[in-house]
């Protein structure tokens, strides 16, 4: 019977010597990669590279870059790694248009900025001036003269009385963006029998008779009321008391009840 081959100690030795030595050898290129890393992350920090270099900014409408950067409080004298992204969000939504904000640093030394603005639902016009009104219902102050005239809201013209106008921007909020954004103008014009009375222009040709009581419940059904009418035929459309259409080339002699009609 064949014996298994023996090995000896001073076989086994150069082996281990070789292992330990591979192993010194792994643990020394780990030590000097993390040195380096090390020291060029010292080296960064300290050099102008780490400043900031740039500062883009997106998603905004109304409120200008500069006004945005401005609230961040970064500024190309800033450490990127010592922009608190968090903090910094937190910062640009004090502003009243910004309803949210991300910031995010971007290697080796930018920074980007994503805001979401309030959208304007309307604009009140009063003395010559335009007073935006967004969607969380708050009004901003008047527009400056170098503002170009709003177009991208229905303009809101005669209301002098500030609680009329609250309880019709409440209903207003309700009702969906298309619908809102259908609108050309809308003029309160209050009569003897109803003080709510309003008057709207819409883009699409047709004027709307309502009151602002119950509004959001009575124009969310317009686009329905709309299907239902000959296009080529313009006229008033009145949601008072029920739904009816009084077409301008009779003189609202002729009235034609819709489906929405309540009686």
């Amino acid at each position: 019977m064949e014996k298994g081959k023996v090995v000896t100690l001073e076989d086994r030795v150069p082996k281990i010597k070789q292992q330990r030595k591979q192993k010194a050898n792994r643990r020394l290129i780990i030590y000097l990669s993390l040195f380096f890393i090390l020291l060029f992350l010292i080296i960064y920090s300290q050099s102008p590279l780490s400043k900031v270099s740039g500062i883009t900014v997106s998603g905004n409408l109304h409120v200008t870059d500069k006004e945005v950067i401005t609230l961040s409080g970064v500024t190309e004298e800033t450490s990127i790694w010592r922009v608190n992204e968090e903090k910094v969000a937190e910062l640009i939504q004090q502003h009243k248009e910004i309803a949210s904000s991300e910031v995010q640093r971007i290697f080796p030394n930018r920074v980007e900025i994503v805001v979401e603005e309030f959208k304007r639902i309307a604009y009140i016009y009063e003395s010559g001036n335009y007073y935006p009104v967004m969607e969380n219902g708050k009004m901003l102050s008047v527009l400056d003269e170098e503002d170009s005239l709003p177009d991208d809201a229905p303009l809101m013209l005669n209301w002098k009385n500030s609680e009329m106008v609250e309880n019709f921007i409440v209903e207003l909020i309700k009702l969906p963006e298309s619908i809102i954004y259908s609108i050309s103008e809308i003029h309160h014009t209050p009569t003897d029998i109803d003080p709510y009375h309003i008057t709207m222009f819409m883009n699409d040709g047709y004027e709307v008779s309502a009151t602002i009581r119950d509004f959001s419940e009575k124009m969310a059904a317009y686009p329905s009321i709309v299907e239902q009418l000959d296009p080529e035929v313009k006229g008033v459309i009145n949601l008072e008391v029920g739904t009816f259409f009084k077409p301008y080339e009779t003189g609202g002699e002729k009235e034609e009840e819709t489906d929405e009609s309540d009686g």
